[in-house]
């Protein structure tokens, strides 16, 4: 691979941004590779495991010279953060992010870009229930996709530069309208997300079943909703408050569909679950066939023996 953007700086150095730096680094895609964060200690462990060159206490110093600018914090402090760096910012740079909730970011950075800054909302579909700078890996956006949301006003020639920063890093990438990213990924992610914490809520608050219990008995699907309910509580918070019509949108249908599948088990009905469960297990095997995971679980197995 060759350079692509020589100097890159990330605003933010947990999972995605240590990831970026990983991959960047192993595929040869900047020259150079900065940071800053909030946390001295992150900061520190940035600069020990190699994922930045030098890392800035101010966003504003880290963004010096840069020529792509990535906004890896959560969607609350992003505009305090665009308007900081701000007057900072190299003529002909690109600012990103890589934030779940898209219509917010533009709002939220779009009044503090200057003149001759391209601003292009990215979103990489990847990451784990983890975060911080140890839990990255170059590998995170192998196959999966990232989803980008020019504006209108975005020149060809800066997204295509940052479409193939995205293809470099292994991701498929793809372009949306901000409004529409929302509302797919409040059915994709943000709803289920929540579904999940509200399930290992109910099972922490039902008293007839102890703790105990609840952890040494789970099932598969009880596991992966505590998997999904581990993740960074600041980020999905930001998510849900910032994403608020759209995920209130689907979790009013999921409602919908909840009920009418309390009715059908209280009437017995086994043709409308068998029916309902057939449909559904379709998605699950359309997923697979697009390669987005494989069909192969281990049911929290840590081996084969």
């Amino acid at each position: 691979m060759s350079v692509i953007y020589h100097k890159v700086a990330l605003i933010g150095l947990g999972l995605i941004a240590s990831s970026m730096a990983l991959g960047m680094r192993k595929h040869g895609l900047a020259s150079r590779i900065v940071g800053h964060a909030r946390s001295a200690e992150t900061r520190a462990t940035a600069l020990e495991l190699g994922l930045v060159e030098q890392v800035f206490d101010t966003a504003a110093e880290a963004v010096k010279d840069a020529d792509l600018v990535v906004f890896c914090v959560p969607i609350g402090v992003m505009a305090d953060l665009a308007a900081e760096v701000a007057p900072h910012l190299k003529p002909g740079a690109t600012i990103s992010d890589v934030g779940s909730v898209k219509k917010a970011v533009v709002d939220a950075i779009s009044p503090h870009v200057p003149l001759g800054v391209h601003f292009i909302p990215a979103h990489p579909l990847a990451g784990t229930e983890h975060s911080g700078p140890r839990s990255g890996f170059a590998g995170l956006f192998k196959n999966r996709w990232c989803l980008l949301t020019p504006l209108p006003d975005t020149e060809p020639e800066a997204l295509t530069r940052l479409k193939a920063f995205w293809t470099a890093l292994g991701a498929n990438v793809d372009e949306m309208d901000p409004e529409h990213h929302d509302l797919v990924l409040a059915v994709t992610s943000h709803a289920p997300h929540l579904i999940a914490y509200t399930m290992v809520g109910v099972a922490d608050d039902l008293k007839r079943v102890t703790e105990g219990e609840v952890i040494n008995y789970s099932a598969a699907g009880f596991r992966d909703f505590t998997r999904i309910a581990a993740s960074d509580p600041t980020m999905w918070r930001d998510v849900f408050l910032n994403n608020k019509e759209a995920t209130l949108e689907i979790l009013g249908r999921f409602t919908e569909e909840l009920f009418d599948l309390q009715r059908a088990i209280r009437r017995g009905n086994g043709q409308q679950l068998f029916d309902y469960f057939t449909r559904t297990r379709a998605i699950r095997r359309g997923i697979i066939e697009a390669g987005q995971d494989t069909d192969a679980p281990d049911f929290g197995r840590t081996s084969k023996d």
